[in-house]
């Protein structure tokens, strides 16, 4: 049985903006007005993206960026209250907001979290499970959930892979928000920068990405996702294995070829 293909062809996206350009997919949030918070709409076009993405071997970088002076509010609580909403958007469903992060983990594609503006709750789904994070100087981030009488049941599960576990478990807790600063040193985002460096700092991260060897990348990434729940005398022999795959690979092959040539690599 074959796979479905997927295409962007003839597709309206009512929450998102993409762009393709240069081996790099842009997915842009585009609900400024409700600060970007993520609804049943902006949820499936997300993970329709990536899935995307991850079909298509052109791309070997996905950018996530957002319109307005929020990041993302988290989850649309008006969208909670179980009430139909009605879409233009005809992107077909498939998954929910809570699967956008194992979409992430899996895409075994360097994926950019380019965070412009302050990123609250459920939006720390994107952040603890990209593989890079940029963020403007200045932007807060936050668990808000506590003082609303909720708990952050499903961020926990990326956020205590990516923070030490009292700092992440604090930060949920009292639901007080942190600095970049802050951030950066927990080992939740990889850099701030000034705010008008952003855009150019995460396109030439992006570039310097694309440029690599794309088939070597994703299987090391998903060696990097499947080693990492395991223990340490399991891990070694199952990355024995992926060593031994990945020196017959093409990629390897032209790597190696073109350094013993003294010439740049050219990635298919």
């Amino acid at each position: 049985m074959t796979e479905e293909k997927l295409s962007l062809e003839g597709l309206v996206f009512e929450a998102i903006e993409l762009e393709v350009r240069d081996h790099i997919l842009t997915i842009r949030l585009n609900r400024p007005k409700r600060k970007n918070a993520i609804n049943p709409p902006m949820a499936a076009e997300i993970i329709y993206a990536l899935d995307y993405a991850k079909q298509e071997r052109d791309i070997r970088v996905v950018v996530l960026a957002a319109n307005g002076d929020v990041f993302c509010a988290g989850g649309d609580l008006s969208a909670m209250s179980g009430k139909a909403q009605e879409t233009t958007s005809t992107v077909p469903v498939r998954g929910t907001q809570d699967e956008i992060a194992l979409r992430f983990r899996h895409l075994n594609k360097p994926s950019i979290a380019c965070v412009q503006g302050n990123l609250y709750a459920g939006a720390l789904l994107f952040l603890c499970n990209v593989t890079h994070a940029i963020a403007a100087e200045g932007v807060k981030f936050s668990a808000p959930e506590i003082k609303r009488g909720i708990w952050p049941f499903m961020v926990m599960g990326g956020l205590f892979r990516i923070m030490p576990q009292r700092a992440a478990l604090d930060f949920v807790m009292r639901g007080n928000a942190i600095s970049t600063e802050q951030a950066e040193k927990w080992g939740l985002i990889n850099e701030a920068v000034p705010a008008d460096a952003l855009q150019d700092h995460v396109a030439s991260l992006a570039a310097e990405l694309a440029s690599l060897a794309p088939g070597s990348m994703s299987m090391g990434l998903a060696a990097f996702v499947k080693q990492d729940d395991m223990d340490f005398d399991s891990a070694l022999p199952f990355l024995r294995t992926q060593i031994e795959a990945i020196v017959k690979s093409p990629d390897a092959i032209e790597g190696i070829t073109a350094f013993l040539e003294k010439r740049e690599p050219k990635w298919d």
